[in-house]
């Protein structure tokens, strides 16, 4: 039965959005191609619509002479860097910034710059939806709809089939990664990407990875709610004509990391998420009246994770860019813990955007001179600054601009306000922070971003900031897959620890940074509890704990692991314990090593401390390390470094240990809510009592207006484990797996066979049991290490492994679900019997063969297994990985015999014949790929050679005109040629690949290969030559 909703209908309704509700111009593809009726292109090589781009250029910009206009064009099209994401980059400045260019008139030379888009007028621009629009460059694509602005491809959308359980959104993620390998021009002008099934639809960047492309939740910044699909919303929210050129001129950033794996830098290319661009666009709005009104521009909360330090620099960015503000100054107040200047660098990162470095404020006569100009900068420093010298109790007046801007980071400090103190030891009056800023900046406008509220009783800053402009709480962050939840564990029971061993937390106590501890030492309340904390039996009791813990949550979750220390003697304390256990872990190189202390010192700290004692530089390649998924870096040991602005989405489980409360202790524990793949969510361990204060500080965000949790009992989790333990079993109802547990291993491998069974042979069940399983998988995950998993373990871990070998031999095409690359391992327990997947012929009891010598002995076995399912999926699977490795050899051959492998499949799975007849066609299959492997001997034609013979002879009329024999002279020629011809690289240097293609066409010419046929042929070579090829130039060298 035919699906009643197609991927056609998806493409006609998003066209109709965009043509009907949107106002976008509308072509069909064909008909502007080269050899199209309404011809617009020279060739389908060529993705920018020239001639329309000309005509915007002369609309846009008519002051400008027709010369200085096409050297704009050229200056367009031939952008030319070595890297898809350098032209991207270039383009988008072209973009947003205009094209500089040079004219004379009058008799002099003007510099002017050409606009391609007209962002002031949205109606000046031409906005166009095509569909169907093929190009030709390395393949043969059609992208589904490509939105064009003034003739440049801006958008691409790719669409899949929301009736067809394969082609879901990732499926379109995967087809714009083909895309980009085999038609890379259109990738040079792309600014945003959209992926949809109909339902599901999500928008992200050239450079996003999948977990990075994100939804778009509003319409005219208003929250659209359950029941529209979401490809609608994304279409009229942010591919309306206003919205998307707001987006590629204030929402996009390009920044440099490093990639520690490479030992290079990478750029990542970043758009706003839809929160993120109703806040910015509140706030700047909100700041235009209060420039000219009271100087109170509000706050904005949104909750930690869901990119508020982007969120700041997307402001920065449209502030500096608008008419209104006349190049303002922004001076961005950063929390003191922010010791390594994590928000410092975000800016620093988007200078393109900002259009211009921040600078850093280090001492007062740096604050007083950066504030000296008359427009412009960005303005880093603390709100320790603009405190009076010891002997004055007012601030200098530093500017009476009125377009100066303060943005405070995390604003939500006691220190805030304008209220008077007496300091009696003194004799001097103190006031609140705002009073000296005011003192300083008098006309300044403030706004404050926040990623925990404000607390009712707060008045400080509402009366410095204003009220709220925009809020992003922890339920919409985790429904959108912003963040993800947190859960927390108690470990005092578990190391007899008693709750009233912990000290009451005194504010003064939890304030004290880790610069500030030498001069705090002696302060009696600190160094008390510092002692008691720091003791020698508890520090070693918790490193074996700390120890034990990780290693079951790395065995079942991919990620890192951070530890808070309330002192940096406790952390040096701490790792040298932990080295103790595991010496394997540590290493004096700062590029080595699973576990690092990350903290500041100086040369007079204690010497055993020095190598824990590092520069900045030092700390920031450390991060990086940390950051990088794959490293062998797994655990960090911190005081106050990294616990704000730190993002490290493969963190995990977070260790804690020092007395913290409120606000520090809200941003502390979000940096483990970060999201990563599939990590489900983030786990607090705490082993000092910090019950009472998350507990205060979700009271204090509840009556703040925040919705959500800010962290779950780790229970949750544990009763959801076992409500789905209880379904999964019950699965096996009526086959006795625990005897599994019972058996030696050699006995095991032979159960398996019956448990596949088991599950494959009722219809829908295998679906069902992939579905319950990975839940209880992921609640397992978050319950390690509890009593609770470690009681079940083997359990899961048999289920997992039974489901893992079910899943990955069931389809030749993996589901989005299991392919997609999970931060969840395989379970180790006895029920693995290796690290790899339970081969199926080995647990069949049969001597799995090497396809080319297909017994019929083995043939025999397969059709004589009472397990006839596991059977047929054995045979398919040994099929089904041939080919597939013939792809890569092949492109022809392997093209045909997956084709006959998934006709099978498909009948089978649609139960139009049963296991043995499914097997009896898969036997035939194999059959096939004998005769041609045998057609190869025959033909005196090695592996290679029978690929390029294969290639050639793909046209039947080449085999009626040349015959066999001719054929096969023809391929021993091309691969002749294709060998002298390439060179490392050569499939990305197009001098090479024109020069042969040039060369295989003469060689087709000259044996009187079809002509008609001559152009698909020689393309079908080059495509071959691209598989095999690559060994035959590194083989030359």
């Amino acid at each position: 039965m035919k699906n009643i909703v197609t991927e056609s209908h998806i493409e006609e309704h998003t066209i109709d959005i965009l043509k009907e509700d949107l106002g976008y111009d509308y072509v069909y593809g064909p008909e502007i191609s080269p050899d199209g009726s309404k011809k617009e292109r020279k060739d389908y090589r060529e993705v920018v619509l020239v001639d329309r781009l000309k005509k915007a250029l002369k609309r846009i910009n008519p002051k400008i002479p027709q010369d200085a206009l096409d050297e704009a064009v050229k200056k367009v099209l031939n952008i030319d860097n070595p890297k898809m994401i350098e032209d991207n980059q270039s383009f988008h400045k072209l973009l947003v910034e205009g094209v500089s260019v040079s004219f004379r008139k009058d008799g002099k030379v003007e510099h002017d710059s050409v606009k391609l888009i007209n962002f002031e007028d949205v109606d000046k621009n031409e906005f166009l939806a095509i569909n169907q629009f093929t190009i030709i460059e390395k393949s043969d694509r059609r992208p589904d709809v490509l939105l064009f602005v003034n003739g440049l491809p801006i958008v691409l959308i790719e669409l899949k089939n929301i009736a067809d359980e394969k082609a879901d959104v990732y499926e379109a993620f995967k087809q714009i990664q083909t895309y980009k390998e085999q038609i890379p021009s259109i990738f040079r002008f792309n600014e945003i990407c959209v992926i949809s099934d109909g339902q599901e639809a999500r928008a992200g960047t050239l450079s996003s990875n999948f977990d990075r492309f994100m939804p778009w939740k509003s319409i005219k910044g208003k929250k659209i709610e359950k029941g529209v699909l979401e490809l609608e919303v994304l279409l009229k929210g942010m591919l309306n004509k206003e919205t998307l050129l707001d987006l590629i001129k204030s929402f996009i950033v390009y920044e440099k990391e490093r990639d520690v794996k490479n030992n290079t830098s990478r750029i990542i290319k970043k758009i706003s998420a839809y929160h993120q661009y109703n806040a910015v666009n509140k706030a700047f709005d909100s700041t235009i009246k209060a420039k000219n009104g009271n100087h109170k521009a509000g706050v904005v909360w949104h909750t930690q994770g869901s990119g508020k330090s982007l969120s700041m620099v997307f402001y920065s960015g449209k502030l500096i860019s608008s008419k209104e503000m006349g190049n303002p100054t922004i001076v961005v107040l950063t929390d003191r813990n922010d010791l390594d200047g994590q928000l410092f660098d975000t800016f620093a990162r988007c200078s393109d955007l900002l259009r211009q470095e921040p600078k850093q404020a280090e001492k007062r006569d740096d604050l007083t001179e950066l504030l000296r100009v008359s427009s412009g900068g960005i303005i880093f420093t603390t709100m320790q600054k603009f405190f009076p010298e010891e002997d004055k109790e007012e601030y200098p007046m530093l500017s009476k601009r009125e377009n100066i801007i303060v943005i405070a980071d995390e604003a939500h400090r006691t220190q805030y306000g304008f209220k008077a103190k007496v300091d009696k030891e003194k004799g001097r009056i103190t006031y609140g922070f705002a009073k000296y800023v005011r003192d300083a900046l008098p006309n300044a406008s403030f706004i404050g971003f926040t990623g925990t509220p404000i607390e009712k009783s707060d008045r400080n800053t509402k009366a410095v900031f204003g009220s709220y402009v925009d809020t992003y709480d922890i339920k919409q962050a985790v429904d959108d897959g912003a963040t993800v939840k947190l859960f927390y564990e108690s470990r005092l029971a578990k190391l007899g620890i008693k709750p009233e061993e912990r000290r009451k937390i005194d504010p003064q106590v939890e304030e004290i940074t880790e610069d500030e501890e030498v001069k705090n030492k002696l302060k009696s309340k600190w160094a008390r509890l510092e002692k008691v904390i720091g003791s020698p039996e508890r520090i070693a009791k918790i490193a074996k704990d700390i120890v034990e813990h990780f290693e079951e949550r790395i065995r079942t979750l991919e990620g890192k692991g951070m530890i808070v220390c309330m002192s940096r003697r406790i952390c040096v304390e701490l790792y040298n314990e932990i080295i103790k256990l595991r010496p394997e872990w540590n290493n004096e190189n700062d590029g080595e090593g699973i576990i690092k202390v990350i903290m500041t010192g100086s040369a007079t700290d204690d010497s055993s401390w020095q190598q824990h004692v590092r520069n900045k530089k030092r700390r920031t390649e450390i991060g990086d390390r940390f950051k990088e998924p794959d490293d062998e870096l797994k655990l960090v040991i911190v005081r106050d470094m990294w616990l704000t602005g730190f993002d490290a989405p493969s963190l995990h489980t977070m260790y804690i240990d020092k007395p913290m409360q409120g606000h520090s202790l809200m941003q502390a524990i979000a940096r483990a809510n970060r999201k990563y793949k599939d990590k489900e969510a983030g786990l607090i361990v705490d082993y000092l009592g910090l019950g009472t204060e998350l507990k205060k500080a979700l009271t204090q965000y509840t009556e703040s207006g925040g919705k959500g949790k800010p962290v779950f009992e780790q229970k949750d989790a544990i009763r959801k484990m076992q409500e789905k333990y209880d379904i999964v079993k019950g699965m096996f109802h009526g086959f006795d797996y625990k005897i599994f547990f019972k058996l030696e291993p050699k006995e095991r491998v032979k159960l398996i066979p019956k448990a596949i069974e088991h599950i494959l042979k009722e219809k829908g069940k295998k679906e069902r049991y992939a579905r319950e399983t990975e839940l209880l998988v992921r609640a397992f995950s978050l319950s390690v290490p509890s009593d609770e998993a470690m009681k079940i373990k083997e359990e899961v871990g048999f289920f997992q492994s039974i489901k893992a070998t079910i899943v990955k031999t069931t389809s030749t095409k993996a589901k989005y679900g299991e392919e997609y690359d999970s931060a969840i391992k395989q379970i180790i327990s006895k029920a693995v019997i290796s690290d790899r997947i339970i081969d199926l012929f080995e647990a069949a009891g049969i001597d799995k063969p090497n396809i080319s010598v297909l017994s019929e002995k083995f043939l025999l076995e397969v059709k004589d297994m009472k397990e006839k399912n596991l059977a047929f999926e054995a045979l398919k699977k040994l099929l089904n990985d041939e080919i597939r490795l013939r792809m890569g050899k092949n492109i022809v051959t392997s093209k045909s015999f997956m084709e006959m492998l998934e006709k099978t499949i498909k009948k089978y799975t649609d139960r139009s014949i049963d296991a043995a007849e499914a097997i009896d066609e898969l036997i035939r299959v194999a059959k096939k790929i004998q005769e041609d492997q045998k057609k190869g001997e025959e033909l005196n034609l090695s592996e290679d050679e029978k690929a390029f013979y294969d290639a050639l002879a793909s046209n039947k009329s080449a085999i009626d005109v040349l015959g066999d024999d001719n054929l096969r002279k023809l391929a021993l020629e091309i691969v002749k040629l294709v060998k002298s011809s390439v060179k490392v690289d050569w499939t990305v240097r197009e001098s090479v690949q024109a020069g042969l293609k040039l060369k295989v066409k003469l060689v087709l010419k000259r044996y009187g290969y079809p002509p008609d046929k001559q152009e698909s042929a020689t393309d079908l070579v080059l495509a071959q030559a691209q598989v095999v090829a690559k060994d035959w130039a590194e083989k030359k060298y």
